[in-house]
């Protein structure tokens, strides 16, 4: 039997590390930004269905985040035509990863688990958390994006306390050494319960 375990996590939390930790602990992880830059990379399973509807979102064979960003700003529809053809792309991206792994758990790293009831398809939910003072130092620090846009996407994501309260296992990411002895707890309370199974 697989147990599959949703990680998730707001923007700056630590979650892309917190997978990894997963990773070298045996886990088999699958990400679903990484699933979404396949679809939309060159000859991607999304670039033909959004290339017909929104021909000038394909530039070079690939679907342009940018033009993308730039017609869902400029057209109300525009999300949900290319969320209902993507979501499905994802998904079978998902299964078809499941299918050709067989560790005893797989984690899904999936940032809007909540936000996109993703949680009901898993055995239990792990929240990578840390304080807000240090999540806004984090993200700034990357310098890709402003004080702005770190607030828009955080008021598109699920308060952290809220995905915390929501969650089986909290990951506090303050220290990457505090983290690691966390994500092995959580693997060996997964693995116990296995066996007892």
């Amino acid at each position: 039997m697989t147990f599959k375990l949703g990680l998730t996590g707001s923007i700056g939390m630590g979650k892309s590390t917190t997978a990894q930790m997963f990773k070298d602990e045996g886990c088999a992880v699958w990400d679903a930004d990484a699933a979404v830059h396949r679809l939309y990379g060159q000859s991607g399973a999304a670039v033909g269905p959004i290339g017909k509807i929104f021909p000038s979102a394909v530039v070079g064979g690939a679907l342009s985040r940018d033009a993308l960003r730039d017609i869902i700003s400029k057209n109300a529809d525009a999300l949900a035509r290319i969320e209902a053809i993507v979501h499905p792309l994802v998904a079978d991206d998902r299964a078809r990863f499941v299918a050709a792994t067989d560790p005893d758990i797989v984690v899904f790293d999936i940032p809007l688990l909540f936000e996109t009831g993703g949680e009901a398809a898993m055995d239990a939910v792990a929240v990578v958390h840390v304080d807000a003072e240090t999540q806004r130092a984090r993200v700034l620090a990357r310098g890709t994006m402003t004080e702005a846009q770190f607030q828009t996407i955080l008021a598109k994501q699920m308060p952290s306390a809220e995905k915390c309260d929501r969650a089986d296992f909290v990951i506090e990411t303050d220290t990457v050494e505090h983290a690691r002895t966390q994500v092995h707890s959580v693997v060996q309370q997964i693995k116990s319960g296995l066996s007892h199974a």
